[in-house]
């Protein structure tokens, strides 16, 4: 019979690329720490000898799960599937697995709190704007502050790490786009404001409208949900309204897409009668009648930042006195939705 060869050790590893074991062991668990030369050196020999990671004794010694939870509003939403892919390749090329929970409860802080201290998950990628992040700071183990980064609309709580796209800005950018094509009578689908504070794509396009003299008129300013229903549930109230604006910016596509649709459903064409802009530029955008005009978040880049972010606190990478505060920039992309007004 045929001995069955022994699987290689971390020993065997340290051997064969001429370092400690202790060495070897910083350059799988922290490589930041280890010079560039002495890391080709190990990977090279892992690689030689065949060496893999036993992932479950290595959380067992660091009672630590390798693994970060996704906490997402609507996984549902079409602007998640892009963003989560990005979380999962990046989480995967460092060694964690990533967990998602969406619609968790009346009470998601303690859900949260359970889940996290039962050491599950390692740290926190926020996607849900709804949960009080003042109360998440106490969600770390004793002493220990909770990894968290926050990746949603409105600007977080200063205290919690982000990673976001600069909302304001980009709705004023919108806006512009609008009037730039003539439009005077503009109207606005609102986002869901979360943690109490005014939707950051509101206040962009309330500044908008008030730096070109323009008025917003409060029966052209629709709450929305994030959904289609609440784009149809708009076309209905500015129909109502007496007088059709022009021009509508929505907060993301799938309200502009309801809010065509509605409007279709009344003999009014985007974009012969009304121009529409959304937010995201999720992927039905261009392929939708007409192709949409939206602000395109870089969603790929949010995911894989704000997880790297993530894993970096978790290894001890970035300092408390260092927090990450990242915005990052919008797109215009101009399709068929808009035109010059006649």
């Amino acid at each position: 019979m045929t001995a069955s060869r022994k699987s290689p050790t971390i020993q065997d590893v340290a051997r064969h690329a001429n370092v400690s074991a202790a060495t070897v062991s910083r350059v799988l668990s922290a490589p930041e720490r280890v010079s560039e030369t002495t890391r080709e050196r190990v990977h090279a020999a892992v690689s030689e000898t065949g060496y893999t990671i036993n992932q479950a004794a290595r959380s067992l010694r660091l009672k630590a799960a390798r693994t970060i939870l996704m906490a997402a509003p609507n996984i549902g939403n079409p602007y998640y599937s892009t963003v989560l892919d990005a979380v999962i390749g990046e989480a995967s090329s460092r060694g964690y697995s990533v967990l998602v929970a969406t619609r968790i409860g009346d009470d998601p802080n303690r859900w949260l709190h359970d889940y996290l201290l039962s050491t599950r998950a390692d740290g926190l990628l926020l996607f849900d704007g709804s949960l009080d992040t003042n109360s998440l700071h106490g969600l770390g183990a004793e002493g220990v502050a909770l990894p968290l980064v926050a990746a949603y609309d409105e600007i977080p709580d200063p205290k919690v790490n982000s990673v976001i796209t600069d909302n304001r800005l980009a709705a004023k950018r919108a806006v512009r786009h609008l009037a730039d094509l003539g439009h005077t009578k503009i109207a606005h689908v609102i986002g869901p404001s979360r943690n109490q504070s005014t939707n950051e794509r509101l206040l962009g396009f309330q500044e908008a409208m008030r730096e070109l003299g323009l008025p917003v008129r409060q029966e052209w300013l629709h709450p929305g949900a994030y959904n289609t229903e609440s784009g149809t549930a708009a076309a209905a109230q500015f129909l109502a309204s007496g007088e059709l604006p022009t021009a509508v910016f929505c907060g993301n596509d799938e309200m502009a897409v309801g809010l065509i649709h509605g409007m279709r459903q009344a003999g009014i064409e985007c974009p012969r009668d009304i121009s529409v802009v959304g937010f995201d530029d999720v992927s039905f955008a261009p392929y939708y009648n007409p192709p949409l005009t939206t602000m395109r978040q870089p969603r790929e880049e949010i995911g894989r930042m704000a997880t790297r972010s993530l894993i970096d606190i978790i290894e001890g990478g970035a300092k408390e006195s260092d927090p990450v505060h990242v915005v990052l920039t919008s797109e215009l992309i101009v399709r068929e939705s808009t035109r010059t007004i006649r």
